[in-house]
C-alpha cells in the first residue's frame, strides 16, 4: 500500500505504472536531441546595457527640447479642462456615464453570450439569429 505522498508523486510521474524503471518516453524529454554547445555558453541578455544604449547619444538640448513640448501639452490640456468645465461638463457626469457603458458592455456581452448558446442548439451561426431578433449587425 502507498502512502500518500508516494500516490501523489505515481499520479505526477510522466511514466505508466508499468514503466517504473523505464527512460522517459522521447517527447518527454526537457532538452533537444543532438549539438548542445549553445547550453554552456554564458548568458546574454536581451536587454541593451548602458553603454550601448541609444540614449547616450541624446544631447542636453534634445532633452530640454522634449520637456519644453511636455510642459506645452500640459498646458494645452489643462486649458482644454478648463473650457469643458466651462461648457458645463463635470467629472461626477463622466463617471456615471462611464459606469452606464461599463454595465451596457456587460448586458451586451451576456446576450452575445445568449444568441451564441442558442446558435449551437439550433444548429446555426450567431449572424442567422439576428433578424429573429430584430437586431442589426453593427449590434
Amino acid at each position: 500500500m502507498q502512502s500518500g505522498g508516494e500516490t501523489a508523486r505515481a499520479a505526477l510521474d510522466p511514466r505508466g505504472p508499468g514503466e517504473r524503471g523505464a527512460a522517459l518516453r522521447p517527447f518527454m524529454r526537457r532538452a533537444p536531441l543532438g549539438r548542445q554547445d549553445h547550453c554552456h555558453a554564458g548568458f546574454r541578455s536581451p536587454i541593451q546595457s548602458p553603454r550601448s544604449s541609444p540614449s547616450v547619444g541624446i544631447n542636453k538640448e534634445t532633452l530640454q527640447g522634449e520637456i519644453k513640448e511636455l510642459k506645452e501639452k500640459d498646458l494645452a490640456l489643462d486649458q482644454e479642462i478648463a473650457q469643458l468645465l466651462a461648457e458645463g461638463y463635470s467629472l461626477d457626469e463622466l463617471e456615471k456615464h462611464i459606469s452606464l457603458l461599463h454595465e451596457y458592455n456587460d448586458i451586451k456581452d451576456a446576450g452575445q453570450m445568449l444568441l451564441g448558446k442558442l446558435a449551437v442548439i439550433r444548429g446555426l451561426t450567431t449572424k442567422d439569429l439576428y433578424p429573429e431578433f430584430d437586431l442589426e449587425l453593427s449590434d
